[in-house]
């Protein structure tokens, strides 16, 4: 199940939920007219998944990578993560992840 919310402004421990108070929820439709799209695949078998082949043929991806975030498969973890987590990166084509 997706979960989304508003988050609040504090800039410590990036890894928490970092929730308002009350809780602002975020709907899965205020999502999709923000122009997110989620759908749930199955990553054991994503190489013979018919639901990633569908969203790579309607998308026109060619090229895929596999990236697993684990503390002990990734270096550098716990920065790469926060990194990520609060930086933007926008493109002017259509990815996934």
């Amino acid at each position: 199940m997706v979960e989304a919310w508003y988050m609040d402004e504090s800039r410590e421990d990036q890894r928490a939920p970092h929730r308002l108070r009350p809780n602002r929820a975020v709907s899965l439709e205020q999502l999709r007219r923000l122009g997110v799209a989620y759908r749930k695949l199955d990553a054991d078998n994503y190489e013979t998944d018919p639901c990633l082949k569908e969203i790579r043929r309607a998308e026109n991806y060619s090229w895929m990578d596999i990236v697993t975030i684990h503390k002990d498969k990734l270096p550098n973890y716990e920065e790469k993560v926060c990194e990520s987590a609060f930086s933007e990166d926008l493109h002017a084509e259509s990815t996934a992840r």
